[in-house]
């Protein structure tokens, strides 16, 4: 059965078939809703290269209590909690979640309508996500999302990647990802800095994005600078908000909580 979390809304951990391996979701319900009564368009949350449904930590139930709205986090195939995988990424993996684990996410909770928010490389997931179905992406959010490969980007990857040489490091990864730890580590730092993914960019998809987008970048972000939310916001088709917050790096929802939330839950308010 559901639990209520401190934030009044009903948590549920449900696992979604792929025929690649089970995903594992949770999802945040407000409290208050009427038995068989839903808010017609969940958010949806995508993590960043690193992470899981539990390093969002309490952002989906502070988010879910903001906005009245449902919200469904889920892991992504061989992270958390959902199935291993031991392929190496495929080069069109961002643009492939889309596709693929969304869809079949989307499928699994019968949802047509769906407002997406991604975090780092989930930024670039959830504008696929508004480019791929263009009819019910409500609004898109990016947060700390990469528009392309710059230098910051390849050299915080890269001292990214020389921190984890101590396997301390890796331990951190391994309480959320279990025995996936080293291949969720190689998935994020080998895939990004392979010569052949270095052309990767936003720019022939953000045309396609239609709905209002809101994209919040931390000034001193260590892995891009503000050029990307001014890049998705520049080159996205609908109406966009660039939110660039002081004194903050990669984390912005977990290093201002309370400001993402009300920045997020104020642009979902005003949606037409």
């Amino acid at each position: 059965m559901p639990e209520l979390d401190a934030s009044s809304s009903m948590v549920q951990d449900i696992w979604v078939d792929h025929p690649r391996g089970r995903l594992f979701t949770r999802v945040w319900t407000p409290a208050d809703t009427e038995t068989g009564a839903l808010p017609a368009d969940p958010i949806v949350l995508l993590h960043d290269s690193l992470g899981c449904v539990e390093l969002w930590r309490d952002f989906p139930a502070e988010l879910c209590a903001a906005t009245g709205r449902r919200v469904i986090a889920y892991d992504r195939l061989g992270f958390g909690r959902s199935d291993p995988r031991n392929d190496t990424l495929n080069l069109d993996f961002i643009a492939d979640e889309a596709r693929s684990y969304f869809a079949a996410v989307r499928r699994h909770y019968g949802f047509t309508g769906f407002i997406i928010l991604g975090h780092s490389v989930g930024g670039g997931m959830a504008v696929n996500c508004a480019a791929q179905f263009p009819d019910d992406c409500k609004a898109v959010i990016t947060i700390a999302a990469q528009a392309f490969l710059e230098d910051r980007t390849v050299e915080g990857i890269l001292t990214a990647k020389e921190q984890f040489k101590d396997d301390k490091q890796v331990d951190r990864l391994r309480k959320y990802h279990g025995d996936k730890a080293r291949w969720v580590l190689d998935a994020w730092t080998e895939t990004w800095l392979a010569p052949a993914f270095s052309d990767w960019s936003l720019h022939p998809v953000l045309p396609k994005v239609n709905c209002p987008l809101l994209a919040i970048h931390g000034l001193h972000d260590e892995y891009g600078s503000t050029r990307h939310p001014e890049l998705i916001g520049e080159l996205s088709s609908g109406p966009a908000q660039v939110e660039i917050i002081p004194d903050t790096f990669h984390m912005p929802h977990r290093e201002k909580p309370e400001t993402i939330v009300t920045l997020v839950a104020d642009f979902i308010a005003a949606l037409p």
